[in-house]
């Protein structure tokens, strides 16, 4: 019923950015909470941001001051753009995205990002 796919990722310098993006369509006309999550090898997923349909936002700890998470409505888009890349963000990230009235979600299929010299 609703398909949410990831783009953006890539190979980067340390220091250096990235956006990702998150497209979701089907038969959902609005979402709550869209979210990013991440997952590096060996270790569990974890939330890297989170923004309400009001345009609420958090962070974790480890991406404050460097992460950034926007959504567009009109077009079911959530976005992250990272900066000051550090080889520890280097992980699959994953777009979850939750309906409005349910309390469930739906991922996607995940970006691949590296950050490497």
């Amino acid at each position: 019923q609703v398909q949410v796919v990831e783009s953006g990722g890539g190979l980067v310098q340390p220091g250096g950015s990235l956006t990702l993006s998150c497209a979701a369509s089907g038969s959902i006309f609005s979402f709550s909470a869209m979210d990013w999550y991440r997952q590096a090898p060996g270790k569990q997923r974890e939330l890297v941001a989170s923004i309400g349909s009001s345009g609420n936002k958090n962070y974790a700890d480890s991406v404050k001051g460097r992460f950034t998470i926007s959504r567009d409505n009109a077009k079911n888009t959530v976005y992250l753009q990272m900066n000051s890349l550090k080889p520890e963000d280097t992980a699959v990230y994953y777009c979850y995205v939750v309906p409005g009235g349910v309390n469930y979600g739906y991922w996607g299929q995940g970006t691949q990002v590296t950050v490497s010299s």
